[in-house]
């Protein structure tokens, strides 16, 4: 995590043997800090907005769009970054085997 960047908020909501349901919170510029997903998850978006993405591959960035889903699988490495000057969350679901 950078030390100038505020830490993003997760709220698990939810756990049982088959799902973790987690909001997570970014205020503008906060950061998940960088880890590494342990199960398929999907994302659905609360609000609209932009993530910068640190990966190993370098920076990408995903645009976020009120109730659109989208699913990515285990093993996804990356920080979570809100780029911008707004309050940014969405819901992730993780799918346990």
């Amino acid at each position: 995590m950078s030390p100038s960047r505020p830490q993003a908020e997760g709220v698990k909501q939810f756990e049982n043997e088959r799902v973790i349901v987690t909001e997570w919170r970014f205020a503008p510029g906060a950061e998940t800090g960088w880890h590494v997903h342990g199960h398929d998850y999907v994302v659905v978006p609360l609000t609209d907005g932009t993530l910068l993405l640190e990966t190993p591959d370098g920076e990408k960035r995903a645009e976020l769009k009120v109730g659109v889903s989208y699913s990515r699988n285990v093993g996804v490495e990356h920080n979570v970054i809100n780029a911008n000057d707004h309050f940014l969350s969405f819901v992730e679901v993780e799918l346990k085997p």
